[in-house]
């Protein structure tokens, strides 16, 4: 389904969407009609039409069009909530904004994924903060990682150490803690969501060759929840950690929220 503002996409607006790339969007998965921080996910809507265009987000409106995606099936879906102004030119972007909302889905992949090997790479995304619909970088460095070998690219730098994958946060164990990298990254819901319910969670620089005194490593973004990493480029992790089914576990057993 794709829908802008209440009926279907028209190709002028797929046209302006595919020639300027600029927007910012949340997705987020749907099990039994409802969503696991749904109040986050609107919050960062909110949060990125200001940075983005300068405007405040119709959070009513948008609530109405997700609510009209998740009554159209019983099934399992992973729904985009994409914003973007139709009508903002190539030449001056900076002009006025009219914010659109455009809505789309497609059927949720099942959990929980196996584990995956990870190239770093050097890379930090452009305006990190942001959920933007930028994601020539990231898509074109995660093809690279799939060349070489590896399921997907994992972005750091040098002085800053590891920061997060190309559309995941990345996590691990210390064996005591659970530690965020504290780069510069895109603050993510499932991350949030963890965070609030593991007491023994941390934010601090992780550098490669810190890597070896993890004991697990994992991705998290809200179509997968938690998914273990197997090694992140020749530095190997265990796959069944006990830490991995906790997060798991805790993750199940947050309240998702519906959509009114």
């Amino acid at each position: 389904m794709e829908e802008l503002d209440e009926r279907q996409l028209g190709v002028d607006e797929i046209t302006s969407l595919a020639l300027t790339g600029y927007g910012h969007f949340t997705t987020m998965r749907v099990e039994g009609g409802a969503i696991r921080g749904l109040g986050l996910h609107f919050a960062r809507l909110a949060r990125d039409c200001r940075t983005v265009f300068g405007a405040e987000l119709n959070l009513d409106q948008v609530s109405q069009e997700l609510c009209r995606a998740v009554d159209l099936t019983t099934d399992d879906i992973i729904v985009r909530i994409t914003v973007f102004d139709p009508d903002l030119s190539l030449p001056h972007p900076a002009g006025p904004a009219a914010p659109r909302i455009l809505v789309t889905t497609r059927p949720a992949p099942a959990v929980p994924q196996g584990p995956m090997r990870v190239q770093p790479v050097r890379h930090l995304r452009q305006v990190a903060g942001v959920k933007h619909t930028g994601l020539f970088d990231s898509l074109h460095l995660r093809r690279a990682a799939q060349l070489d070998g590896f399921d997907d690219a994992l972005f750091h730098g040098d002085e800053l150490g590891i920061s997060e994958g190309a559309t995941w946060n990345v996590g691990f164990f210390d064996g005591h803690r659970v530690v965020w990298p504290q780069a510069e990254h895109l603050p993510g819901v499932t991350e949030a969501l963890l965070t609030g319910i593991h007491e023994r969670c941390v934010s601090r620089t992780v550098t490669l060759d810190q890597l070896p005194a993890m004991e697990a490593a994992f991705a998290t973004n809200a179509a997968v929840g938690v998914r273990p990493i197997s090694a992140i480029g020749s530095v190997p992790f265990a796959a069944d950690h006990p830490i991995l089914a906790e997060l798991r576990d805790r993750y199940a057993e947050i309240e998702p929220e519906q959509p009114r």
